[in-house]
């Protein structure tokens, strides 16, 4: 088959080197990843959010010479600009949701509206405000102890949280304060108390099939300590994470099946991946937001995982006819290499060289995020630069391997060395178990 990405991170990387194994891939980035671009049997260079851009290469530069089998548009910005439905307007057959569906990542008010409407589980408090005075009655009537969100896209860094981010309500009214000004809505939740993790599933439509479940790490620096990120790593330990029982999982995915149920009856149906950010409680699981796409990083933790062929699984949703997939049980681990100062305040445009044959030799892998190539030399964004992956039967030797991967890269470059290891996460088990008891 001949596949067309669209995207550049490493999140994208991973899906192309997936789609490599038995298909031919063609590429439009925003700029050129160098990992990607060798991969790619042709890439196209343009601002991929912007619909009449990709609109124009697909039209001049692909139809007519290229016979595409299956589009597929992977960021959440250039899925909120429509690039699936450019996709299939150009007769495409599509992979990835189209802009309608994709607001339940694009729109926060849309995917808690969409739960309550159709009474599925896993909803928490909430109230969407307009003004600062119903902002203020809404953080009074949860206690005080809320997560203060933008209704729109934020790259993972939007949420602040009481206790975490802020302490009094006065403090958190200035975030709203900022928020009505930049959108003039907001959304205030409870804040719930728990473990959160990420479960990805392919969705046809109708049917959902579940990868497995994986968790994050947002913060910025180790034990969970600086401001939120897009993700500084994550790891996966097969079926199950060590804080999770099987009815967590099960109740997971009910969520998910019930919202592409839900989807479909609205006349929105979602075909692609739907990903669900959940949070295990004392009282089951609740849903702290949907995605339209695959997580990144932890698209990586299970596409790396992902038996068989992700191109038959793409076509097999763009037909509408989505089958079971296998996974192996092995062990990964993420980490993510990021410019000395991210988030704040990251240094760009530094040179990063990667030693290619080590990384061979530890058996780690490497995904290219944001970097770029200027007169032979390898060089920083300010965004996430590498994903260093490590993959073993137990998770001791999956952090080892990421571990000692991130060594294999030079620069000014950190990462967090903790995701992954047994202090990190027997904290979250201990976490948990004590919720449970109480």
């Amino acid at each position: 088959m001949r596949i067309l990405l669209i995207g550049n991170g490493a999140r994208e990387h991973i899906i192309a080197e997936k789609l490599a194994q038995d298909s031919e891939v063609y590429v439009i980035m925003s700029k050129k990843n160098p990992a990607i671009a060798a991969i790619a049997k042709e890439h196209w260079i343009c601002n991929i959010e912007n619909p009449q851009e990709v609109s124009e290469i697909v039209k001049n530069q692909i139809i007519g010479k290229i016979k595409i089998d299956i589009g597929f548009a992977s960021p959440d910005g250039v899925l909120a600009a429509g690039v699936s439905d450019v996709l299939e307007n150009a007769g495409i057959p599509i992979a990835s949701p189209k802009k309608a569906a994709a607001r339940i990542e694009w729109d926060k008010s849309f995917m808690r509206l969409l739960l309550e409407k159709h009474k599925i589980a896993g909803q928490i408090k909430h109230k969407i405000v307009n003004n600062e005075a119903d902002a203020r009655a809404a953080i009074i009537a949860l206690d005080g102890s809320v997560a203060i969100k933008p209704l729109g896209l934020t790259g993972g860094k939007g949420v602040k949280v009481s206790g975490d981010h802020f302490t009094h309500i006065d403090e958190g009214m200035i975030y709203v304060h900022e928020l009505l000004d930049k959108d003039g809505v907001l959304l205030i939740e409870e804040k719930v108390e728990g473990e959160e993790f990420s479960l990805q599933a392919f969705s046809d439509g109708h049917n959902v099939v579940a990868m497995p479940p994986v968790q994050d790490h947002k913060r910025a620096f180790s034990y969970d300590r600086g401001n939120n990120t897009g993700g500084m790593g994550s790891y996966s330990t097969g079926p199950l994470l060590p804080f999770l029982e099987k009815s967590d999982i099960d109740q997971a995915t009910r969520i998910l099946q019930a919202v592409v149920s839900a989807m479909h009856r609205d006349g929105v149906p979602f075909k692609g991946i739907l990903y669900g950010q959940f949070m295990a409680t004392k009282n089951g699981i609740r849903v702290i937001e949907f995605n339209a796409r695959f997580a990144d990083p932890e698209s990586i933790n299970v596409l790396a995982l992902l038996d068989g062929s992700l191109s038959a699984i793409f076509k097999q949703i763009a037909e509408g006819s989505l089958k079971k997939c296998n996974f192996l049980v092995d062990s990964t681990v993420v980490k993510y290499l990021v410019p000395e100062g991210y988030p704040d305040n990251p240094k760009p445009n530094e040179e990063v060289k990667v030693n290619l044959e080590l990384l061979k030799k530890l058996d780690a892998k490497i995904y290219y995020a944001s970097v770029y190539e200027k007169n032979g030399k390898l060089l920083t964004t300010g965004s996430r630069a590498f994903a260093i992956l490590g993959q073993g039967t137990t998770i001791d030797m999956a952090e080892a391997i990421a571990e000692k991967g991130c060594k294999c890269v030079s620069g000014p470059l950190r990462h967090r060395a903790d995701i992954g290891t047994n202090d990190l996460i027997q904290k979250r088990v201990d976490h948990m178990k004590k919720l449970r008891e109480r």
